[in-house]
């Protein structure tokens, strides 16, 4: 009983210590510190770039690739604790992020409605800051491309800058979105938290006046975060290796009509 009792006081002792120096390293509250270590220890986040999202001047919208259930739990962590998180409806209901919900500032998310409420557009201008969760697609469908439209325009209209986000790795966890065909599950993969620089629409555009829209100029950043996202200094052989460790050798990479699948044991 002692040695139980023991054990327990120095797992919360641990705990409590390593909240108090995510709080003075990431400069979080101690609540959102407290919340977040059980996410540092067991998914080992490389999350030194979130100081960007959090140093950005306002007005700001975090535009977040939402892979899994676990990204509105990380971001309440880690961004600051005025910013307005709109979550979808099965994220606002969730009963176990009820504890990540009471860190910050919600409302649910309602694709018809809630991105045409000025709400938005004051909250911004009032030096606001917005949470966005966004489909983890390549190439998104019309819904989504409408989501798309509607946070550039709310951007244009605030002069708000965008800051895209993307957590590598969740897409593989057992609470991911994507189906298990195409994303095979892992308990703890090590994760990266990928944080672009602040730029605002017209900035996004200058950047290629060839662009095709605004909002084209938008999913390209997003885009560009998914990208960083990947550690660039692997070579070819070392990416496949992780490849097949994440969807099994026998997984085909190459197929056609002639000479059959390849899979990446044989290849």
């Amino acid at each position: 009983m002692i040695l139980t009792l023991a054990l327990l006081v120095g797992l919360v002792f641990a705990w409590l210590l390593i909240a108090v120096i995510e709080r003075f390293r990431l400069d979080l509250r101690f609540t959102q510190a407290l919340l977040y270590v059980p996410f540092k220890l067991a998914y080992r986040i490389a999350d030194n770039r979130i100081r960007i999202a959090r140093s950005a001047n306002t007005p700001v919208i975090y535009v977040i690739s939402h892979q899994s259930r676990i990204e509105p739990a990380l971001m309440l962590s880690l961004l600051p604790d005025d910013t307005l998180h709109i979550l979808d409806e099965a994220s606002a209901r969730s009963p176990w992020l009820e504890p990540w919900r009471e860190l910050g500032r919600t409302i649910a998310f309602n694709a018809e409605h809630v991105f045409v409420s000025r709400r938005l557009v004051r909250v911004l201008k009032g030096k606001g800051r917005l949470a966005v969760y966004l489909p983890d697609s390549v190439e998104p469908d019309v819904k989504s491309f409408r989501l798309f439209r509607a946070i550039t325009r709310i951007a244009m209209q605030a002069d708000a800058r965008i800051v895209p986000i993307f957590v590598a790795g969740t897409r593989d966890l057992p609470m991911s979105l994507t189906p298990k065909e195409k994303a095979p599950r892992h308990w703890f993969p090590r994760l990266s938290v990928s944080v672009l620089e602040p730029m605002t629409i017209a900035e996004l555009v200058a950047r290629n006046p060839d662009m095709a829209s605004n909002t084209n100029a938008l999913f390209d950043r997003f885009a560009e975060a998914r990208l960083y996202g990947t550690n660039l200094d692997r070579g070819l052989f070392l990416a496949m290796r992780d490849a097949a460790d994440r969807v099994g050798p026998s997984h085909p990479i190459i197929e056609d009509v002639i000479s059959g699948s390849l899979s990446y044991r044989k290849l």
